[in-house]
């Protein structure tokens, strides 16, 4: 007896992983209880040892061995010995820490002298109250067998019985990647190492959202699987933490930072802006176009009359117009523009060139005017060396006039002024791009 309590202790002190289930399969149990006979209502102690094995999520194959001792007016301690081979029925899933269940199996009996197969049923509970191991108790039936007893009366003594004790389970399972759940219970298998998971092995994700906590960026927070987890209040596209502007129109385009477009730069956003291809640095109004200060029709970054009177016709440059005569019209209609050099050279490019071939044309068109040609350059280098180079730029011109056979009488004058009357400032390189030219006059003769 002492032997057998020392057994049970020991069961109930050994622990592992996880209870009998499809993950730990096999089940070590042990108890005691009493049993007696429901022909003559005697009463004995029954200790009893099984090992059960996991079938599936409702059966439990259990292999158990039962020993009636002390009974009542027994000469001898052992009175019966039965093992069994059970179904157990479970009436609640794993997930419950009281299970429920019902069994039934044959067996083969030794006693009063004689043994043969019998069965046994009944049901019972277990009450799990560490993940691997149970307390259980049982209340059972076991047919007897035709016997003489110790009276010396023939006949079949059935059998009561109650016990009671602990189980322990055990088992290896396979868990492929390791995340602490097994491979027949794990609905995300491939879950990356490290990864903390749920109990059906999925990565966990803690704002319900479909994004793993792992990649998601706002991981407390209900977003988008499209912005990583992260929630975009506006509809934009552009993720709540990122967005700039995160009160945005519904439907308005917007840059990387989730602001409306502004394509010209000019301070109003596309949606709103009608003129949206304004010049940068315009000073525009709250429609985005170009702002004309006297409400003459030239908008002020083009306007170089900027205070005209309210009314006054105006030219292109928003300028008051001033009328011209026909011959001041004529003269105007056949200018030509300025051929500009690169830095410190009097050759000419083919494009400039093209403009040397329409004053020619106009020329030839046009007998009664003559030209006047005047040279320049910028401010960069001596004053002579200046001088001298607008002086080479207008030769260069008049030779290239000359050799399109117009004769040299119809050359008014040539005048090379260096780095005098610049046409913008020669403080950029755009400026003084501007200032190496040779410019044209066209006379009409009397």
């Amino acid at each position: 007896m002492k032997k057998l309590i020392f057994l049970l202790i020991a069961i109930a002190l050994f622990q592992s992983a996880n209870a009998q289930t499809e993950d730990k399969k096999w089940g070590l149990g042990g108890g005691f209880g009493a049993y007696g006979t429901l022909e003559n209502g005697q009463i004995g102690v029954m200790p009893e040892l099984y090992l059960s094995r996991y079938l599936s999520p409702r059966f439990d194959i259990i292999l158990k061995g039962d020993m009636g001792i002390l009974r009542t007016n027994l000469n001898n301690n052992l009175d019966l010995v039965n093992p069994f081979l059970n179904l157990r029925y479970k009436l609640a899933n794993e997930t419950k820490n009281l299970r429920p269940y019902l069994f039934a199996g044959p067996g083969f009996l030794a006693d009063n002298g004689g043994s043969a197969f019998n069965f046994n049923l009944g049901l019972g509970a277990k009450y799990y109250t560490k993940p691997n191991f149970a307390l259980y108790l049982e209340a059972g039936y076991i047919r007897g067998i035709e016997s003489t007893t110790y009276l010396g009366e023939t006949g079949r003594e059935n059998i009561w019985k109650v016990t009671a004790g602990g189980e322990i389970d055990f088992g290896k399972t396979k868990d492929s990647d390791l995340d602490g759940v097994s491979d027949a219970k794990d609905k995300c298998p491939d879950t990356p190492a490290g990864v903390a998971v749920d109990k059906y092995g999925c990565p966990l994700d803690s704002d319900t959202d479909g994004v793993a906590d792992y990649i998601d960026d706002c991981p407390t927070v209900a977003g988008l699987t499209s912005l990583k987890g992260c929630p975009d209040t506006d509809g934009d596209g552009v993720a709540d933490n990122d967005d700039k502007c995160a009160e945005t129109s519904k439907g308005v385009k917007v840059d990387a930072k989730g602001c409306p477009v502004d394509s010209d730069a000019d301070g109003v956003a596309d949606y709103l802006d009608k003129c949206s291809d304004s010049p940068k640095g315009a000073k525009v109004d709250e429609k985005g176009c170009p702002v004309d200060s006297d409400g003459d029709g030239v908008a002020d970054y083009l306007d170089q009359c900027l205070n005209t009177p309210k009314g006054s016709k105006v030219d292109t440059k928003g300028c008051p117009f001033v009328e011209i005569t026909e011959a001041e019209a004529e003269v105007e209609n056949l200018k030509v523009e300025p051929v500009y050099f690169d830095s410190n050279k009097s050759t000419i490019n083919a494009t400039e060139k093209m403009k040397i071939e329409k004053l020619v044309n106009m020329l030839k068109d046009n007998s009664n005017y003559k030209v006047k040609v005047v040279g320049f350059a910028d401010a960069l280098g001596s004053d002579k060396h200046n001088l001298n180079l607008s002086k080479s730029r207008v030769n260069s011109v008049v030779e290239s006039i000359i050799s399109s056979n117009i004769k040299k009488e119809r050359i008014e004058q040539k005048i090379g002024l260096g780095e005098a009357n610049p046409a913008a400032t020669n403080e950029t390189p755009e400026g003084r791009a501007l200032n190496r030219r040779v410019e044209f006059d066209l006379i009409k003769l009397k």
